[in-house]
């Protein structure tokens, strides 16, 4: 059995801006990192993918500031990184070849946004055969308004958006439940 693969969606400054509005999960980061440090302490795969959008007015652009990692989560040398324009971080990226590739089967997922590019990526993920762990603290998401006009809080979009994957497309848990396993030697997921 292969470790897991910690992988880190759009981790990236632009999401800082108060342009998005209301978030929920403040520690989101915080837990990212806790994750990441884990991982890496104990020499387990991780992936970092950006999104490196190609809307006009995105502060995701390349180009542009907001594009960069987070500085808490910035790659190391070794570990892999790729780039992605859509949703998905299978679209033209590669994702899924390095993954076979390197006889990874088990990914856990952190990131932004919950609703959007963490969701997108983990259904693909699932659906690719990929046995997939969504880290319910270590992702956020803003306010939306629905297309009827109703406001949705960034906590409802969060909570919604995990109901949907968990048991379908994934294990929903949380970063201590990951934190104890990895302190008490168990790989997950079996």
């Amino acid at each position: 059995m292969t470790l897991p693969v910690l992988l880190l969606i759009d981790v990236q400054k632009g999401f800082d801006d108060p342009s998005w509005g209301n978030r929920n999960n403040m520690d989101a980061e915080s837990n990212i990192e806790l994750l990441l440090s884990a991982w890496r302490r104990h020499e387990r795969p991780v992936i970092h993918v950006r999104h490196g959008s190609t809307e006009p007015g995105s502060l995701l652009r390349p180009e542009l500031p907001g594009y960069a990692f987070k500085a808490n989560t910035q790659p190391l040398v070794t570990e892999k990184q790729f780039s992605k324009s859509v949703n998905s971080a299978f679209i033209g990226t590669g994702l899924e070849q390095y993954l076979n590739g390197h006889g990874y089967s088990a990914l856990v997922i952190v990131g932004l946004t919950t609703d959007h590019c963490v969701s997108t990526t983990t259904r693909m993920a699932a659906n690719l055969g990929f046995n997939v762990t969504l880290v319910s603290d270590a992702t956020a998401t803003f306010d939306r308004v629905g297309h009827d006009g109703t406001f949705y809080s960034a906590e409802e979009m969060h909570r919604v958006n995990l109901a949907s994957l968990n048991g379908e497309f994934c294990e929903v848990r949380t970063s201590r439940d990951l934190l104890d396993e990895i302190a008490a030697g168990r790989a997950f997921p079996s």
